[in-house]
């Protein structure tokens, strides 16, 4: 009796005992080995760059490097001097004079507006490529004739004493780079075609005795350089759509009578 005793209040122990709980789904902990780097509403700090790897280093090393060729040739130096580049040159063409350069040194600016006209998509709306071309312009100008009237150097045809650097050939490079700019991220045959015509420009002064290597080197130089500072300082400020104080509205108006006419009416009405 007493073993059915002890076996009925052990069932029933059993029976009134609650079940188990189902194992708890076991969670991997937060990784906050980051936590505190960037809290919220911190920008995060951005480490500086290395000196060549800014914006404007990078932009000069081309330019440094044909102006300080130009410079390094300058006046019958360098182990290639003016007078034998002159000299081979004049081997190779040795009557041929052409007006051609006259010509092509807007020629990258025409293909600039022509591949416009073609629906091409510019990196720039046309009032800051308008814009970037003046500054550009204006920083080669300054350049090239500071330089002459400093340099005094004596074409190789003897007509003048300001043959370096080249203008001509500034200004070809300063259109062609403005052209690679514009539409390097469409195709890079844009620019590869304007700095072709920007070289044959070069060629050509030399073949036309107006320039020594160093006068061309050197405006190339001259050129590519003030189209990249003419980008690097610009901001792209003009040509963006108005912006209208919300809740504005305009409306064409008509006022009878001998002294009326049509005009526009102006309305503002508060939105908050």
């Amino acid at each position: 009796m007493r073993t059915s005793l002890t076996t009925f209040f052990a069932a029933l122990l059993l029976a009134a005992a609650p079940l188990a709980p189902a194992a708890a789904q076991v969670t991997a902990p937060a990784d906050t080995t980051h936590k505190y780097e960037n809290p919220a509403g911190v920008s995060p700090v951005r480490p500086n760059k290395p000196f060549f790897q800014k914006k404007l280093v990078k932009a000069s090393i081309v330019p440094a490097i044909l102006i300080g060729y130009g410079a390094y040739t300058f006046n019958g130096g360098g182990f290639y001097t003016n007078q034998q580049a002159n000299r081979d040159i004049h081997k190779l063409f040795p009557t041929y004079r052409t007006k051609l350069d006259n010509i092509l040194i807007v020629a990258p600016y025409a293909e600039l507006g022509l591949v416009a006209l073609a629906g091409v998509e510019s990196r720039d709306d046309r009032i800051n490529t308008g814009l970037i071309i003046l500054k550009g312009e204006a920083l080669m100008l300054a350049s090239v004739f500071a330089i002459k009237n400093l340099s005094h150097e004596t074409r190789p045809d003897g007509s003048d004493n300001l043959s370096f650097p080249s203008g001509h050939t500034a200004q070809a490079f300063l259109a062609a780079s403005i052209v690679h700019n514009e539409f390097r991220d469409k195709s890079q045959w844009y620019g590869i075609g304007a700095y072709t015509i920007a070289t044959s420009v070069a060629a050509l002064r030399m073949i036309n005795t107006k320039h020594w290597q160093s006068d061309v080197v050197a405006g190339a130089g001259i050129g590519i350089l003030s189209a990249h500072l003419a980008y690097l300082s610009h901001r792209n400020r003009w040509g963006r759509k108005p912006r209208l104080l919300e809740g504005t509205s305009f409306s064409p108006m008509w006022q009878p009578g001998p002294s009326g006419g049509m005009g526009l009416s102006f309305t503002w009405h508060p939105t908050k």
